[in-house]
């Protein structure tokens, strides 16, 4: 393969510090300053590093609506959620839990066959889903 994974994503927020705090204290994401962006004097960017090589570029941009949007699975436009990969069984269960304290996860965890999976929503409503692939012996990454 070309590629060794997913730079950056970029996503609409009207309040970068809430959602940045969400993923500092869900995924240990480092959240970097906001600043300002684009050539309108409108927009700012914050970075949100959510893994060694990817990050999420969160922007404010007061003269859209874009933010305030929301619509079910599927109808969400050409992206329609994000899939972040758990770097093991134990990161994933941390990540479980967090996510339930937070109120962004019922905490089911879906079998896909060749992973386990789990769902949350952001607290801008962004849905993302959290994979870590099936160990050799098959246990499952929350119960053993």
């Amino acid at each position: 393969m070309l590629l060794t994974g997913v730079d950056h994503i970029a996503v609409l927020t009207r309040d970068p510090a809430r959602l940045g705090a969400f993923y500092a204290a869900v995924f240990d994401a480092e959240v970097g300053p906001t600043r300002p962006h684009g050539q309108q004097g409108e927009e700012t960017m914050t970075v949100v590093r959510i893994g060694p090589y990817t990050e999420l570029n969160v922007f404010t941009v007061p003269s859209s609506d874009e933010a305030d949007r929301q619509t079910p699975m599927w109808h969400r436009g050409r992206l329609d959620h994000v899939g972040l990969h758990a770097s093991s069984y134990a990161a994933f269960a941390t990540i479980r839990e967090r996510l339930v304290a937070h109120g962004a996860s019922d905490g089911t965890v879906n079998d896909f066959g060749a992973a386990f999976s789990m769902f949350y929503r952001d607290p801008d409503g962004l849905e993302g889903e959290v994979l870590v692939p099936k160990a050799a012996d098959g246990s499952h990454p929350v119960t053993g």
